[in-house]
């Protein structure tokens, strides 16, 4: 019986031992397949799934312009952007109004708002599109009802008009990961060559490519309009005709700061600080303005860079910064004559409980926390307009058009803004401009500013335009400036002088 044990137990021994070896061999088989498992249920969580969207969309319609009725064809469309493997890593949608019966040679303008991180409703469905909702103004509230009526002040008349939606704003999407999308789409260099591509996308997909071509931009749509223009002519192969720059980022160098110590920041915010003193004043007009770009060019220039070492250099600077502004000498003495633009928002209306926006600083909202130090509250006027502009567009789209989605439409997207790589402080797009001009002798450029924009002073473009050569010919490159802000078309009479102006850029390009 031992000895059947022993057997037994060396049988078991053996048993044991096979199998220890069988795990042994068997672990790194299971380790391996578990591993390679994970770097596929990696790859598939890296892509991003979405619904489809629709195909593209096409009605008629047509308004009230110019004193006649243009009926046009508005599209709600789809191109896709893809990488250098042609794979599809985007899809890009635009809105275009094309006007039926329209000449071969009728010009087609691409517009683009900024941010980063807008949609293109505010140029779409506020400046130049052929129905607009009413935002940006005074007495504007978020609650207002999203209708809209025909744009007298649109450029259907002259122009068919394609509004783009970059990535990770309107209905435009990424199909990458985080990571991915950032790099190839949140970032300065990477946003002009895909935007450029999508613009040759439509023109090809239209058969547009012998049409005249203009590229429009507002705020950081301004940075991208004369970049884009240059990449389409200098590396996709397509000639830009005019570019048209509106409240436009020329200079990211130029905000202002206390530790500046260029007098550049402080020159270049000053004369919107002004123009919106008189107008409230009820003396705006160009004449007047001209006296305070002479001041603000000669006097002042020289009165801040001799500082504290002349006193009545800042004595001066005291009292002719509290006339211009209307400001508190007391204060404007504190600050050394360097009014900041969030200071003079703040309490150039304390005394009525509102708060200016950095946009149209004569356009205010309650303050919600008036005793703070710092203000904690979000502009008026992007808190106002989101609301009317984001109904009004998704209205149109899914019920007008009839382009059917239920993907949310980002009218702002803070998440883009956040999460964009800006480069380096004097990436600046005068350069491109410089070069797209110099390149082509038959390009027009204008640059279109409101009196009282605080977030992209005009006096700043005044500046850098007044520092270019002359390419030929005097003013190469237009500068107008109208009463409002930076959305000052969102009034009728400088809506109007902004159309009749653009009107004379395309002269000879229209049907």
């Amino acid at each position: 019986m031992d000895r059947g044990r022993r057997r037994g137990g060396e049988v078991i021994a053996r048993l044991v031992t096979a199998l220890a070896a069988t795990s042994l061999l068997a672990a790194p088989i299971a380790a391996q397949d578990k591993k390679e498992t994970s770097t596929v249920e990696k790859k598939v969580d890296d892509e991003v799934k979405f619904p489809p969207l629709p195909a593209d969309k096409t009605v008629r319609q047509s308004a009230s312009i110019g004193g006649r009725s243009i009926a046009y064809d508005a599209t709600i469309g789809t191109i896709s952007v893809r990488d250098d493997k042609g794979k599809e890593i985007g899809q890009v949608v635009y809105t275009s109004y094309v006007a039926t019966g329209g000449a071969a040679n009728r010009p087609v303008t691409f517009a683009f708002n900024g941010g980063p991180g807008a949609s293109s409703v505010y140029l779409n469905l506020g400046a130049v599109g052929p129905k607009r909702v009413q935002f940006g103004a005074q007495g504007n509230a978020p609650s207002d009802a999203p209708i809209t009526t025909d744009n007298p002040n649109s450029w259907l008349d002259f122009t068919d008009l394609v509004f783009i939606d970059p990535v990770g704003t309107g209905f435009s999407r990424s199909l990458v990961d985080e990571e991915k999308t950032k790099k190839a789409f949140y970032a300065n260099d990477p946003d002009i060559k895909y935007l450029s591509k999508v613009v040759y996308d439509w023109l090809v997909k239209a058969g547009r490519l012998r049409s005249p071509k203009y590229v429009m931009g507002e705020s950081y749509g301004g940075y991208r309009a004369p970049r884009i223009a240059y990449e389409l002519q200098s590396q996709i192969g397509v000639g830009v005709n005019g570019i048209v720059m509106v409240s436009p980022y020329l200079d990211p160098a130029s905000g202002d700061g206390a530790t500046a110590l260029s007098p550049l920041p402080w020159m270049i915010d000053l004369p919107s600080m002004a123009a919106a003193h008189l107008e409230q004043q009820h003396q705006l007009t160009p004449a007047a303005m001209v006296d305070v770009e002479a001041y603000t060019r000669g006097a002042f220039a020289t009165d801040l860079l001799r500082g504290r070492t002349d006193p009545q250099a800042v004595s001066r600077l005291v009292t002719n910064v509290s006339r211009l502004t209307g400001l508190d000498p007391a204060l404007v003495q504190k600050m050394g004559g360097r009014v900041d633009s969030a200071t003079f928002l703040r309490e150039i209306h304390r005394a009525d409980g509102t708060i200016g926006s950095v946009y149209d600083s004569n356009v205010t909202a309650f303050d919600p926390f008036p005793w703070s130090a710092q203000r904690q509250s979000n502009d008026p006027i992007l808190d106002a307009l989101i609301a009317p502009t984001t109904s009004a567009m998704v209205d149109f789209v899914t019920r007008v058009v009839g382009w059917k989605t239920d993907a949310r439409y980002h009218a702002l997207s803070y998440e883009v803004n956040s999460a964009w790589d800006r480069g380096k402080p004097d990436d600046t797009p005068v350069t491109d401009l410089r070069k797209a001009i110099a390149n082509d002798p038959k390009m027009a450029v204008m640059i279109v500013h409101g009196w009282d924009d605080l977030s992209c002073p005009f006096f700043a473009s005044r500046l850098i335009v007044d520092q270019m050569p002359s390419f030929g010919a005097t003013e190469r490159v237009k500068l107008n400036v109208y009463p409002g802000g930076h959305m000052f078309y969102s009034r009728e009479d400088s809506g109007a002088a902004f159309k009749r102006d653009a009107r004379a850029i395309y002269a000879g390009k229209a049907e």
